[in-house]
Order: structure tokens, then sequence, then C-alpha cells
């Protein structure tokens, strides 16, 4: 059994990539030091290790013969960052930094990168490509930025293989309707769960490219396997389609109420061509079955 990494893989997102690793026959080893609470439907196959990304002598010792490494780990909320951008640039850049000098010395072959698509910021063009110039509008965007700035360098200078997957609006089972990855969806959930409006910042006409979490799981195992990656390249990883806030509103149904709206992107849609053509990926589950699961398991 090939060895592989997880950082982060006690979350959201990051569970469901351990269980695709799992899955696919390796031997799955996640650092998690639970900072973002703890999953409860961790896989019994994986390897855990309450490791901290910023003590880099934690992940020498994960990382030693391990062939890729997916680094999922972040402090991932946008106003958090706002309010404490010294300790998630401390997360975020400084760990990620850690990731990659980790791999270089105990000689990973490809580190995967969790990217954002908050790097895009406002743009006046949809849907959104790689090529565009990065715009982010908040410190954890800037710095999920940055993390994929060094992953191009250390491809380039120390010939570590990495791949930089920018997800958008990521949904699904798991996912914790108070945590990071909440998004309004998390949120419209409880407030119905709890009897309670849902509330909708600004117009509700605001839309987002919501991508299910297994999809991006998936999208992790291809970018590892694919031979026509490596060099530090960006790939969006989104359904192509956007959907307003109102209208997820209606899918869930219930009463609404509208509050003022908040700094952030209008709209965002991912041109998902690179991941068709480079990992052979395309997204499989449609945003109303998603969110009718999703209706099942919250018991709305």
């Amino acid at each position: 059994m090939e060895k592989v990494v997880v950082t982060g893989g006690s979350g959201f997102i990051g569970s469901h990539v351990v269980d695709a690793l799992v899955e696919e026959g390796y031997e799955v080893h996640v650092i998690d030091n639970l900072s973002g609470g703890r999953n409860d439907k961790l896989n019994p196959m994986a390897f855990y290790h309450n490791k901290d990304l910023r003590k880099i002598e934690d992940l020498l010792e994960v990382f030693f013969g391990a062939k890729f490494v997916f680094h999922l780990a972040a402090m991932p909320r946008v106003q958090y960052s706002i309010e404490n951008p010294f300790e998630t640039n401390d997360a975020n850049v400084n760990g990620t930094l850690n990731v990659l000098i980790a791999s270089q010395k105990c000689g990973v072959k490809r580190v995967i990168y969790s990217a954002s698509s908050s790097a895009y910021g406002d743009q006046d063009v949809m849907p959104l490509v790689e090529e565009m110039s990065a715009k982010p509008k908040s410190p954890y965007g800037l710095q999920k930025y940055i993390g994929e700035l060094y992953c191009k360098l250390w491809s380039e200078i120390y010939g570590v293989e990495s791949v930089c997957l920018r997800y958008f609006n990521v949904y699904g089972p798991r996912l914790d309707p108070d945590g990071a990855y909440a998004l309004v969806i998390g949120r419209f959930l409880k407030q119905r769960k709890e009897n309670l409006p849902m509330t909708i910042t600004g117009d509700g006409e605001q839309t987002r490219d919501f991508t299910h979490v297994k999809d991006v799981a998936r999208a992790n195992v291809l970018a590892a396997k694919s031979d026509k990656v490596g060099n530090g390249g960006v790939i969006n990883i989104g359904a192509g389609k956007n959907v307003s806030i109102k209208r997820v509103a209606e899918l869930i149904g219930g009463p609404i109420q509208f509050i003022p709206a908040r700094l952030e992107p209008r709209n965002t849609l991912a041109d998902n061509s690179k991941a068709r053509e480079l990992l052979d990926w395309e997204p499989k589950i449609e945003f109303e079955e998603g969110i009718g699961e999703l209706k099942r398991i919250f018991g709305v």
C-alpha cells in the first residue's frame, strides 16, 4: 500500500478525501490539530496524528515515506481572517510553507494543494478562468493565493510536483452548520431546523457555484494520479453552474428574512474545462440532488 498524507483530514472536506483515498487502497495518514472541531465520522482505516502544521518537526515524522500529500488544513473563515490577519496568516501561509519544506525533505512526489476561488475576488467577466489575475478581497483569499505561488515555486526550484485545486463553495454531508465551511447552505438548514426564517444578505440575487464535496474529493484523487499536472498549475474545481442565494432558500423551503448586504463577491461561476482536460474530472452530483440529500440528513 502506498502511503499518503492528508492535512486537515478530520474536517468536512478532508474527511471525504480520506474516504476516497482509503477506497482507492492507499495507506492514509491524517494530520489534524482539531482546531476546526473533530468530525464524528472519521474513517477507521486511516491513521490519525494530532499535529500542528506550524511545527515542522511534527510534519517530518509523518511525511517520511509518503508518495502524495493532500494539503487541506487551513483557517478558512473570511471574516475571521479580517479580524485576525496575523493568526490566519501563520496557519495558512506559514503552515503551507512548512508542508512544502517537509515534502521536499521527505521525498514526497506530489503535493495536492486545496486552493480557493476566493483568490479571484470580484471579476467583471464570468465564468472565472484560471488565467485571470487574482484579486483577493480578504486576508484569507490572499493567503490561499500565496500558497499557490509557493507551490509553483517549490515545483520549479526543488522539483516537488504540485497542483492547486481552486474549490468553489463546497457543500454536502458532514458540513458543520456552525463551522468555517458552513456557507449559506449550512446556515439555512440550521435556521429551518430551529424553525427560524432563513436570513438572506442583500437582495438574494448574488450567485454561487456550489460544488458537492464528493466531487471535490474525487478531484483530489485524480489530481494525484494525472500525468498532465504537477508544475504548480491552478485548476478550478467547480460545478460550472451558479445558483442564486434566493434559489437556495426556495429549494430548502420556508420563510425568508432579508438582512443588510456584506462585503463579498457578487457572483462566482467556474470554468471547469481545464479540470475536464487535465484531470478527466467532471461534476456528477446535481445541486438539487445534493440539497435533497442534506434536507433528509437535517430532517427539514
